[in-house]
């Protein structure tokens, strides 16, 4: 399984995912969260090669740790840029009228084509995926978030046994 955003898969007919060597394997999708940002994949085949990357936490992360953003920005392959945890426990709106909370704000630079990769601290243990920015530019303007470790920790089971994550309340909206 592989997670990234719901907002990279949403709507594919066809999802390929590249591999670092350069090969491309097919994948299935098995299923997302919009109000959460985040979706599952499945390759098509078994890869022996593959090794996944260590899983740490994101409930002791501390504002200005060093932090490190993968991706690739503007189809820019295999690159990583450095900064720190500028602030914790974001509110992140997404395009489904839902917040993600409790997000990751970070000044490592997040372009288009870093969604859905990996924030990772200093021991290489995934502590968030990549999934957005502010910027009037389109940019990075140093204002980067990432959905935490522990988030994608209690969605992703969801999302593989079930294809979605329920969303609890209550019904109610404000107008």
């Amino acid at each position: 399984h592989i997670v990234t955003n719901f907002h990279v898969i949403e709507g594919a007919s066809r999802i390929k995912v590249r591999l670092d060597d350069g090969n491309a394997v097919d994948a299935t999708y098995v299923g997302g969260s919009p109000g959460h940002d985040l979706a599952v994949i499945r390759l098509r085949r078994s890869l022996s090669n593959i090794t996944p990357i260590p899983i740490g936490s994101s409930g002791n992360l501390q504002v200005g740790q060093t932090v490190l953003a993968i991706g690739n920005p503007f189809g820019l392959a295999r690159t990583l840029t450095t900064g720190i945890v500028s602030a914790l426990n974001r509110r992140l709106p997404t395009y489904t009228g839902h917040e993600v909370d409790g997000v990751i704000q970070t000044d490592a630079a997040i372009n288009p084509g870093n969604s859905g990769g990996p924030l990772i601290d200093t021991a290489g243990r995934l502590i968030g995926v990549n999934t957005a920015i502010i910027s009037a530019s389109g940019s990075s303007a140093g204002i980067g978030f990432a959905v935490p470790v522990d988030v994608v920790n209690t969605v992703v089971p969801q999302l593989i046994t079930r294809g979605k994550m329920p969303r609890p309340g209550i019904g109610i909206v404000l107008l």
